[in-house]
């Protein structure tokens, strides 16, 4: 059951979604989650993230061929779609909006145990300001047949965690040094071609 499935975020495709939404802090942005499942099935890992859009977010063509080359591209690699993130436009809106549920559900067609994440912009700036806190800054929605997206964690089902721990120490360092400005995502390779939405120079 999808409910009951836990979550490892490995470092880079976490912190590449957050700069994503650090680069566009006026939009709503998204993103895809590109993982596997491991342990005995009830463990999802999400290796890799894609940043897809800060403009063109409800938009079905835009969003269909980035996901077919998106899938495409990582199948070779073992991987497969597993979940999906945004950031609301404004910093006080927590709320899973309807293109998120929309999406989610896409993808919760082809993947059961699909994770929505959902950015937590009040522990981002806590983060941003103290730098101490170690967990994830995104909220973990879970969806179980038939029900709506559900906060994980309401009813001890669920749990999301980095891999590596001391993933948001790095994450401070990339934002102090501007990595931010870095990020490509689909908006910017339909855009300008040239782009490279896998952001292989990212963290060299």
């Amino acid at each position: 059951m999808s409910g009951e499935s836990n979550y490892e975020i490995h470092q880079n495709a976490y912190i590449k979604l957050i700069l994503h939404a650090l680069k566009h802090k006026t939009s709503s942005v998204n993103g895809v989650l590109l993982g596997r499942i491991s342990g005995n099935g009830d463990n999802v890992e999400i290796v890799e993230s894609v940043p897809l859009f800060h403009s063109q977010i409800g938009l079905l063509l835009p969003l269909e061929i980035s996901l077919i080359m998106i899938e495409e591209y990582y199948a070779d690699k073992g991987l497969s779609i597993v979940g999906y993130f945004h950031a609301n436009e404004r910093s006080d809106d927590f709320e899973v909006g309807n293109v998120a549920k929309n999406i989610g559900d896409h993808i919760y067609k082809y993947f059961p145990q699909a994770a929505l994440l959902l950015l937590d912009n009040k522990k981002l700036e806590a983060l941003l300001k103290e730098g101490k806190d170690r967990s994830p800054v995104m909220q973990l929605y879970t969806k179980e047949s038939s029900r709506s997206w559900k906060l994980a964690g309401a009813d001890a089902s669920g749990s999301l965690k980095i891999k590596e721990p001391s993933a948001n120490i790095v994450l401070l360092d990339y934002v102090s040094s501007g990595k931010w400005k870095d990020i490509v995502d689909f908006d910017d390779h339909l855009d300008d071609i040239t782009k490279d939405w896998l952001n292989p120079e990212l963290f060299k």
